[in-house]
C-alpha cells in the first residue's frame, strides 16, 4: 500500500512515477460522504467546492501519514470539530499547507499531493459562487423562495465548508 511521499513504478521502465496516494484517497472519502448525504447534484459547482474544502480537510487532518490506512468512522468526530462554524478553518488550511510545503521544500522531493491539494485550495479561494446571502435581513415582505431572497458572490470554500460539513453529519 502507498502512502504520501512513497513512489509506483509504472511499469514501462521509463521511470519513476510517484502516485499522489494520499490526497486521492482523501477526495474520494470526501466525494463518498457528499454522495451519500445527497445535498448537491454531483456535477454542481457547489458539489465541487463541499468535496474539495472536505478533501482538503481530511487531507491536512492527516498528520501522521497514515491516510490510506484509517478507518473512516473513526476520524469523523475529528473532520466534524475542524469543520464547525466557529472554528477557524482558512487560516487552519494555510498553516496546516504553509508546513507541508516547507517540509517537502527541506526533503527535496516531489509532493504531488501537496500539488493537488494547493491546486483545490487555489481553486476554493478564488473561484466564487452565488450564494443566498445568509447575514441579510430581509426588508419587507417575506421571500417566498429561496432564489427570491438576497445573493452575494462568495468564495467557493464558504460554500463549500458547511456542505462538507453537513455530509459528515448525514453519514
Amino acid at each position: 500500500m502507498l502512502h504520501r511521499g512513497q513512489e509506483s513504478t509504472d511499469g514501462s521502465g521509463g521511470g519513476e512515477l510517484t502516485v499522489p496516494m494520499a490526497w486521492l484517497y482523501a477526495e474520494y472519502i470526501a466525494d463518498e460522504l457528499l454522495r451519500t448525504g445527497d445535498l448537491m447534484p454531483p456535477t454542481s459547482f457547489e458539489f465541487r467546492a463541499g468535496r474539495d474544502a472536505l478533501a482538503l480537510t481530511i487531507f491536512l487532518a492527516d498528520t501522521g501519514g497514515e491516510l490510506s490506512g484509517i478507518r473512516v468512522v473513526s476520524q469523523l468526530d475529528t473532520w466534524l470539530s475542524l469543520t464547525a462554524y466557529d472554528q477557524p478553518w482558512e487560516d487552519w488550511v494555510r498553516e496546516r499547507m504553509a508546513r507541508l510545503a516547507a517540509e517537502t521544500a527541506e526533503s527535496g522531493g516531489p509532493s504531488p499531493d501537496l500539488d493537488l491539494a494547493a491546486a483545490a485550495w487555489r481553486w476554493l479561494e478564488e473561484t466564487e459562487l452565488l450564494a443566498p446571502d445568509l447575514d441579510a435581513v430581509p426588508g419587507g415582505g417575506p421571500v417566498i423562495g429561496e432564489d427570491d431572497g438576497p445573493k452575494v458572490w462568495t468564495p467557493a470554500w464558504r460554500l463549500g465548508l458547511p456542505l462538507g460539513h453537513l455530509a459528515i453529519h448525514l453519514f
